[in-house]
């Protein structure tokens, strides 16, 4: 089916991809937890592979790549399903908002896009490292969706819901560009990733070593489930619209790659610098954060009395009893904000602002904190990132470099990089991966307003730290 062009790319087909095999019937319902919920604000997760070119003809690809899609999705079968607003009793005579994930079966959508005058050199250059924005967002499924955009009412079974999952295979002039969307309020990045993975593995042939996914959410015992959201639907869009701020006029992105040395560099210089009060050890990320925090209120030209907020999540999984290491599906993961001054943050050096991301983290990291949380969310409902200020000079972290992003190889070879989406570029956004060539390597995706990232660019302390990634 002929479809449009955008940026070079032109959509070939698109095709509805069902779990294979089914799911089981009856059709299920998961309920979303707290941690589940408070990401409806958010886009979809939107992060894509840029791989070699196959020696294989384009259909037959493209063919594999649906095909092992198709039993990827077997495994993680929810995602087939679409998500429904309901109305529940709320126990004083009047009703609450839920939202929970239908295990329908209706498939997700799968794109075939050609852009055969597009290089892989054209995704990966830059004047330089500067990310050609258009042209990588026209690799991605057709979104600008938020996650609680995808959900109709359980009333409207007629409407044609929107997929919770969703790819696109581009065939380049020298390469192939896998990407996938994934609501946020049916899962995080270790979720994300973990299906990824799966189908890699299934795409190249391989029996999964992965871990088999947890398909059933984790509530606290004695827990009200389904989760009431005590908002009615138009304050749920308030909210939702108030946490994705119109954008600047124009935004830019730079990737940079931080050596595994480098970031040790950053790492014993935060250490040695760090006040000494028992604090624990700073860790690698931490010290990288710490100094794209320095550097970006620089970049800003931030006022030393500026309150500047630094917004990252910290992992749940093993850290609350019930909730698996390993496998879980959904979100599992709590937000995390340190609040400073950019005349402290950059007077008091990298040490003090690396102990202090670490510090917030150590205060996240207890399984009571979790749990009150959890409790909390239900009575004071906060939906990520309408928790800050509308207009504060923000970081906001995304993603990990602990997921395996360069273990994908779908059959014909690992990928050349990887690139996030559009959705949740915001000002302040920092994507972060794994670098190219693994071994503590870190490589963020930075988005700022154009001028404070020409200045980012030119910073000599932040740019010192950056190197060049290694040759293919």
């Amino acid at each position: 089916m002929e479809g449009s062009t955008t940026a070079q790319v032109q959509v070939m087909s698109r095709r509805v991809v069902l779990p294979e095999p089914p799911p089981p019937p009856p059709t299920e319902e998961v309920h979303l937890t707290p941690w589940d919920l408070q990401m409806l604000a958010l886009g979809y997760i939107q992060s894509g592979l840029l791989l070699p070119k196959p020696n294989l003809e384009p259909g037959v690809v493209v063919d594999r790549l649906a095909s092992a899609f198709a039993r990827a999705l077997g495994l993680f079968y929810p995602f087939a399903g679409r998500l429904v607003v309901g109305k529940r009793g709320a126990g004083d005579g009047s009703t609450a908002t839920t939202m929970s994930l239908r295990c329908t079966g209706e498939g997700v959508e799968f794109v075939h896009a050609a852009a055969p005058g597009v290089t892989a050199a054209d995704i990966t250059a830059g004047a330089p490292r500067y990310i050609p924005r258009e042209l990588v967002a026209s690799l991605f499924p057709p979104g600008g969706l938020l996650s609680f955009d995808a959900a109709s009412p359980e009333s409207d079974e007629g409407s044609r819901r929107a997929p919770v999952l969703a790819a696109q295979v581009t065939e380049l002039a020298d390469g192939v560009f896998v990407a996938v969307s994934l609501n946020h309020g049916v899962g995080d990045g270790t979720t994300f990733w973990h299906f990824v993975n799966t189908w890699s593995e299934l795409a190249r042939g391989d029996a999964s070593e992965r871990p088999p996914p947890v398909l059933k959410r984790w509530f606290p015992e004695n827990f009200n489930c389904p989760v009431p959201v005590p908002l009615q639907l138009a304050k749920v869009e308030h909210i939702r619209r108030r946490g994705q701020p119109p954008p600047p006029p124009a935004l830019q992105e730079c990737a940079f790659h931080f050596s595994p040395e480098s970031v040790k560099k950053l790492k014993a210089r935060a250490n040695a610098q760090a006040p000494h009060s028992g604090a624990a050890t700073v860790s690698s990320l931490q010290a990288l954060l710490a100094h794209l925090w320095r550097s970006v209120c620089r970049a800003r030209l931030l006022e030393p009395s500026q309150q500047t907020t630094y917004l990252l999540v910290v992992g749940c999984r093993g850290r609350v009893k019930g909730v698996p290491q390993t496998g879980y599906v959904g979100n599992a993961v709590v937000a995390c904000m340190v609040t400073s001054t950019a005349g402290e943050v950059l007077e008091k050096g990298l040490g003090w602002a690396s102990s202090l991301l670490n510090s917030a983290v150590a205060k996240t990291l207890d399984e009571a904190a979790f749990r009150d949380w959890l409790e909390r969310w239900t009575r004071e409902p906060r939906f990520t990132p309408a928790a800050v200020a509308p207009g504060a000079a923000a970081i906001f972290v995304g993603s990990s470099p602990r997921f395996d992003v360069y273990g994908n190889d779908f059959g014909w070879g690992k990928p050349v990089a990887v690139r996030s989406g559009p959705g949740n570029k915001v000002d302040g956004k920092a994507t972060v991966y794994e670098g190219r060539g693994g071994d503590g390597a870190i490589y963020p995706e930075v988005c700022l307003a154009p001028d404070a990232l020409a200045r980012l660019v030119a910073d000599e302390e932040f740019m010192d730290a950056v190197t060049a990634p290694p040759q293919l």
